[in-house]
């Protein structure tokens, strides 16, 4: 299995990684709106584990392909599948084209987030009506079938920023 953070140097490698993930999202085609549940992580991950002929290790091992989409799906517990689908989508896109590493690298999110702290501190309760407009508008994307990545992506940014203030500049989710 690739683990999650290697950068793919063959084509038919990069192939082999988006077939595996292919795979793991065909799972959540059939019911996108079932919730993701200690049942349903352990049969996923024992048919990822089946399909890709993976041990019990790597499913424990989060640098692991496998391991990762354990860890993805534990942390989104109560989430629907087509909502984890997006959050998977995001991802694969930012680790495909190297944004995530780099991301991680910059700290990119958190600097931005730091920078909502600030103008939440200059302007008392800017954050909360930019994260009730960002979740707006993330919903009328989605319902429309629009792109979600940029909304998602400042969703979290604004969360991150929550966060870091503390209680009472929740989304309410």
């Amino acid at each position: 299995c690739v683990p999650v953070s290697q950068f793919c140097p063959t084509k038919a490698e990069a192939r082999r990684s988006a077939a595996k993930i292919a795979l793991m999202n065909s799972v959540f085609n059939e019911h996108p709106s079932r919730r993701i549940t200690d049942d349903f992580i352990e049969k996923s991950v024992s048919e990822a584990l089946a399909s890709f002929n993976g041990n019990r290790e790597e499913a424990d091992n989060p640098n692991t392909g496998i391991g990762a989409f354990r860890f993805m799906l534990e942390s989104n517990k109560g989430k629907s599948m087509l909502e984890f689908q997006e959050l998977m989508t995001v991802f694969q896109l930012l680790h495909w084209n190297g944004s995530l590493k780099a991301m991680r690298e910059r700290q990119c999110s958190r600097q931005m987030a730091l920078d909502w702290v600030n103008r939440e501190q200059s302007v008392p309760g800017a954050l909360s009506r930019e994260l009730a407009a960002t979740e707006r508008e993330l919903d009328e994307a989605r319902l429309a079938g629009k792109e979600l990545r940029f909304h998602k992506e400042k969703k979290d940014i604004l969360l991150l920023a929550a966060g870091q203030l503390g209680s009472g500049h929740g989304s309410g989710h």
